[in-house]
């Protein structure tokens, strides 16, 4: 848009800088506490154990995670097309900048992405569920990894409330129906994900319900004493070949 200065000025065209566009652009960051790392065993169909290790994305991880994205977002079932580009969005403007107070939280199993869980701070209050995926099925991986996320973001970040929405079935089944989250009204309060129902865990009824959760339903909690031996198998971050959806 143009339009005439009022009064004769002394320079017609201004050379701006785009790091001084760049510091109005990009949101000024609250200081986040670190994800401390995790484990927990997850048990299998088979009566065996794997021992998952979350912890905090790097930016190493960005590249090929959106590479495996890609392979995600071309499956046409379960809404896994939608949430892949959603949550390649996510990757990609966390990496560049463009979203405010992320949080992105990875789940290994020998070095292997098997779950992905992120959010973001809309203020030092309020805590934002993105999306939680897993990419490998059996052993409750997604419990693990919603539940993870929601502890760091009430119990380590210090947010009073938790407001998330779900895409899919499976995803409102194990998060919103198993947590017993009780739901905002729609459509006074939205959701920022296509402005859907906002489900949500205040701090009161974490502390008084939904903390124990985990070792409710999975018999096992996170362990924040991660051996070295579990670090070491971890320490290569790769990708699955092909996603088990």
């Amino acid at each position: 848009m143009r339009l005439e200065p009022p009064e004769k000025v002394s320079v017609e065209e201004l050379k701006i800088d785009v790091r001084e566009v760049e510091a109005l652009l990009q949101a000024p960051p609250m200081v986040l506490k670190p994800w401390p790392e995790a484990m927990i065993p997850l048990k299998q169909r088979d009566g065996t154990e794997k021992i998952l290790y979350i912890r905090q994305s790097q930016p190493s991880d960005v590249l090929p995670m959106l590479e495996f994205m890609k392979k995600v977002m071309a499956v046409e079932k379960d809404f896994y097309d939608i949430v892949g580009a959603r949550v390649y969005a996510e990757i990609l403007g966390e990496y560049r900048k463009r979203l405010k107070d992320p949080f992105t939280l990875v789940g290994l199993i020998d070095g292997e992405l098997a779950g992905f869980a992120n959010g973001r701070f809309m203020n030092e209050n309020l805590a934002i569920s993105l999306h939680t995926m897993t990419f490998l099925r059996r052993g409750s991986l997604g419990y693990a990894m919603y539940y993870a996320k929601t502890y760091y973001a009430l119990e380590i970040a210090g947010a009073n409330e938790w407001w998330s929405t779900f895409e899919s079935y499976n995803g409102w089944r194990m998060a919103g129906l198993d947590m017993a989250q009780p739901s905002y009204p729609w459509p006074e309060y939205q959701h920022e994900l296509g402005g859907a129902r906002v489900f949500y865990v205040t701090k009161k009824y974490w502390d008084s319900s939904v903390k124990n959760f985990l070792k409710q339903k999975l018999g096992n909690d996170l362990n924040f004493k991660v051996t070295d031996e579990v670090r070491k198998a971890n320490e290569n971050f790769r990708c699955p070949e092909v996603p088990e959806l």
